[in-house]
C-alpha cells in the first residue's frame, strides 16, 4: 500500500471519529469512557493525513503551504494534547477542578494552541485553494468547519458542532481523493508532460 492511500484510510478514520465526537457533545450518542476514548485517535490520525495533504500539492503550494502546514500541524498536535487531557484526564476530575485548569494558568496555553490552528488551518487552505491540486469544495469545507472548530471557546456550542460536521466532511473528502490517486510513491512536480492527482498536470508517478 502506497504513502497516499495509507494516509487516505487514515483520513477516513480519523473524520468518521470526529463526526462520532460531535455526535456525543450533541446528545445523539450515548457519553461513556469508550466514546471519550475515541476522541484523542481521532485527532492523532489526521496528523498523519494533513502530511500527505501538503505532501501531495507541495510544489505548487510554495512557501505559503509550507507555513500553513507547519502551523496547521502544530496547532492539531496541540489540541490532540488537548483532546487527550480532557478525555483521559479532566473527565474523571470533579467540576471544580476541571474549572480551575481550564480557565487557570493553563488557559494562555489552549488560546495559543487555538490561534495556531486557527490561523494554519487558514493559510493551507489558501495555499491549497491556489495550488489546485486537491477538490476545492473538500479545501472550503476544511477551511471553514476547522476554523468554527477552532474558535470553540467563543462561538455557540451549534457552530462549534457544526464546524466539526463540515471539517470532517472535508477532511473525508480529502481523504477520498488521497485513496483515487494511482501510482506508489508519486509527489507533485513541475514537469508539464506528466499527469498526476485527479487528473491536474504536474505530478510524477512513482
Amino acid at each position: 500500500m502506497n504513502h497516499y492511500r495509507l494516509a487516505g484510510y487514515a483520513g477516513l478514520l480519523g473524520g468518521a471519529l470526529t463526526l462520532i465526537a460531535a455526535a456525543r457533545r450533541a446528545g445523539l450518542i450515548p457519553e461513556n469512557s469508550f466514546t471519550h476514548a475515541l476522541a484523542p485517535p481521532a485527532t492523532a490520525l489526521l496528523l498523519l493525513t494533513l502530511t500527505a495533504f501538503y505532501l501531495v500539492q507541495r510544489e505548487r503550494a510554495g512557501r505559503l503551504g509550507l507555513t500553513g502546514f507547519v502551523l496547521n500541524h502544530l496547532g492539531l498536535s496541540g489540541l490532540f494534547a488537548v483532546e487527550f487531557l480532557t478525555h483521559a484526564v479532566l473527565q474523571f476530575q470533579d467540576a471544580a477542578t476541571r474549572e480551575q485548569v481550564l480557565t487557570g494558568p493553563g488557559r494562555p496555553y489552549f488560546v495559543v494552541v487555538a490561534f495556531t490552528f486557527l490561523t494554519g488551518v487558514v493559510l493551507f487552505g489558501v495555499a491549497s485553494w491556489r495550488a489546485g491540486v486537491l477538490p476545492r469544495g473538500a479545501v472550503a469545507l476544511y477551511v471553514a468547519g476547522l476554523s468554527a472548530a477552532a474558535l470553540r471557546a467563543t462561538v455557540p456550542e451549534a457552530v462549534y458542532l457544526g464546524g466539526l460536521v463540515a471539517g470532517s466532511a472535508g477532511v473525508l473528502w480529502l481523504s477520498v481523493a488521497l485513496l483515487s490517486k494511482p501510482g506508489g510513491a508519486s509527489v507533485p512536480d513541475r514537469d508539464p508532460g506528466t499527469v498526476g492527482l485527479l487528473g491536474r498536470r504536474g505530478v510524477r508517478h512513482g
